[in-house]
């Protein structure tokens, strides 16, 4: 298998800009390329230690992997395929994320209790964190921009409680009170409604994102987790991790429209810029399961490595 992946590699790996999903597998200490043309794997790139989190620079040309033995950010060439450079994030990163602007990529520090910002624009020169926010509790997960680049919510899994934090003034703005164990966090584009999966409450919390403000919950699958929207934000993906499925709700109601069988623990989720196709990362199956959001059914699973984490598509 080895030896097929570095023939493919050296065919496509210029092309590698576009229609492209790229898995994290955290126990192979790898990542995949996944062609979206054909969900056939391309390529593969030794991380080492437990690749977690993806980003994208806005231009689409950097990734950007959250490393969570070492500690550190890795920077990649996606055209080139190859690790660029590393910076230090601290003990124990999870998710990353970049906010609308494309300048700043946050990093929810685990045991820091934190969330670290890089300003990626000079990350290639000056290779280190900017900032840091420290949270009200503990063991943030994933830290995610608010649509206006203005706020940043994050996690905090041991404490049951999402963070607010004031990006532009770089400091703690609200804590609010959710379910138990949040996990994943996805915004509404339009920056009105943010949702908060919360793995043992069985919910999902969905937040006010102008009064930052828990508006409601909506009652959903067992260990749910991921979340994943839409690119026009009419439908929410969820991840139900202990029912092995992925929901789909309905934004305009909140309602859950389909459900839809995946693989083993399925975890985080990317979608293809047109919203056609869903990609998740099931942990415990070894899998990527593909979805196709119009008729809302599982078309393929892909073999991937060993507990993959999560996925980011490149449009």
């Amino acid at each position: 298998m080895k030896r097929f992946l570095a023939i493919v590699f050296c065919v496509v790996s210029p092309l590698v800009l576009a229609g492209t999903a790229v898995v994290s597998n955290e126990n192979s200490g790898t990542v995949m390329f996944i062609d979206t043309a054909t969900d056939l794997v391309v390529s593969e790139l030794p991380t080492g230690g437990k690749p977690r989190g993806l980003a994208l620079s806005k231009d689409g040309k950097s990734l950007y992997i959250s490393e969570q033995s070492k500690g550190e950010l890795i920077v990649v060439d996606v055209a080139k395929q190859a690790i660029v450079h590393r910076i230090a994030l601290g003990e124990s990163p999870e998710a990353i994320y970049t906010s609308p602007d494309g300048r700043w990529l946050s990093a929810a520090v685990e045991l820091s209790n934190s969330v670290a910002f890089i300003d990626i624009t000079r990350a290639q020169t000056e290779k280190k964190i900017d900032f840091k926010v420290k949270i009200l509790g503990e063991n943030p997960e994933h830290a995610v921009f608010h649509p206006n680049g203005k706020f940043l919510y994050a996690g905090a899994e041991e404490d049951d409680k999402l963070e607010i934090i004031d990006v532009e003034n770089r400091r703690h703005f609200k804590q609010l009170k959710i379910g138990n164990r949040p996990r994943g966090i996805a915004f509404t584009p339009d920056g009105i409604k943010a949702y908060v999966a919360c793995e043992r409450a069985n919910a999902v919390y969905v937040i006010d994102a102008v009064k930052h403000e828990v508006k409601s919950q909506i009652k959903v699958g067992q260990r749910s987790n991921g979340l994943t929207m839409s690119p026009d934000g009419k439908r929410l993906y969820l991840s139900n991790g202990g029912d092995k499925n992925v929901m789909v709700i309905d934004t305009a109601t909140d309602a859950i429209i389909a459900t839809v069988g995946v693989g083993d623990r399925p975890w985080n989720m990317g979608i293809t810029p047109d919203g056609k196709k869903l990609y998740v990362a099931n942990g415990r199956s070894g899998t990527v399961s593909v979805i196709d959001t119009v008729r809302l059914e599982k078309t393929k699973d892909i073999a991937v490595g060993k507990f993959p984490w999560g996925v980011v598509v490149i449009d």
